[in-house]
């Protein structure tokens, strides 16, 4: 009798434990919350006319996706990478791509207020943001010229409204504002303006940016680069592998403007 009672106590404890597990795993599959975190950072995804993509009709063939489809899925993929990066490194983030429908009308509010200007390229060694560059003309054989310059460009962003940034925060609590300005997807064998030769190889990745404070100022800014393989026409795939290695990057240069001292 004694055995009976041991061994019908023993599997009611089985049971018990096995049910705390079950609810400890049922709790851990609930949507992620906030974490206890310093910065709390907002992606902006760019905007669908700031996409070049030289290999779409090459993903065509291969996928069947639309010119649309490829656009948005970069897009999306690009903010997704973000997302999973920032998280990694203890930020909280509001991704403007995560839930369409509910973000579109400040998304639609933040583009409003957005101008563009292509910038020199910033050292990000000894990061300075890039200022505003004047015109140098000169006047040749009675025609006024405008000087040419090769240094190496990028689309920046700049808030024209002073108002949006505070709104923001005033409804998500962000202190950090990712820009994605721009994405060009470039065909092997193509250069830049100041480089010699047939051109690379490999295809590439550029993705232009601009990251803010809730102050309004500019910690980061430039482009992140990765080159893929030539006959890679998967856009699951070189987002998976190439846009994670940028996003990355992306994320490690604004630790480093953070970890900057106010001056």
């Amino acid at each position: 009798m004694k055995k009976i009672i041991i061994f019908l106590s023993f599997n009611f404890l089985t049971l018990y434990i096995i049910g705390q597990n079950a609810t400890v795993k049922a709790n851990t599959d609930k949507p992620e919350r906030e974490t206890v975190a310093a910065h709390k950072v907002m992606i902006i995804p760019f905007e669908t006319r700031m996409y070049m993509g030289e290999i779409d009709q090459k993903i065509n063939a291969e996928t069947k996706l639309t010119a649309k489809e490829i656009k948005y899925k970069f897009r999306d993929g690009l903010n997704e990478q973000l997302y999973k990066a920032f998280k990694a490194n203890k930020f909280n983030v509001v991704d403007l791509m995560e839930d369409t429908a509910k973000y579109k009308k400040d998304l639609d509010g933040i583009y409003q207020f957005l101008s563009y200007d292509f910038q020199k390229v910033p050292d990000q060694q000894n990061y300075q943001p890039p200022k505003k560059e004047a015109e140098k003309k000169k006047i040749e054989k009675g025609q006024l010229n405008v000087e040419s310059n090769s240094d190496a460009r990028f689309m920046n962003a700049k808030v024209t409204n002073a108002k949006v940034v505070p709104i923001l925060y005033g409804k998500y609590k962000t202190d950090l504002y990712v820009f994605i300005n721009q994405l060009d997807i470039k065909a092997s064998g193509n250069k830049g303006p100041a480089e010699l030769g047939d051109g690379n190889a490999n295809r590439k990745i550029t993705v232009h940016y601009t990251v803010y404070t809730l102050d309004a100022k500019e910690i980061n800014s430039g482009i992140a680069e990765e080159e893929f393989e030539a006959n890679l026409n998967n856009p699951k795939k070189i987002i998976d592998k190439y846009f994670s290695k940028i996003a990355n990057t992306i994320v490690e240069r604004v630790n480093k403007g953070l970890a900057v001292p106010k001056k």
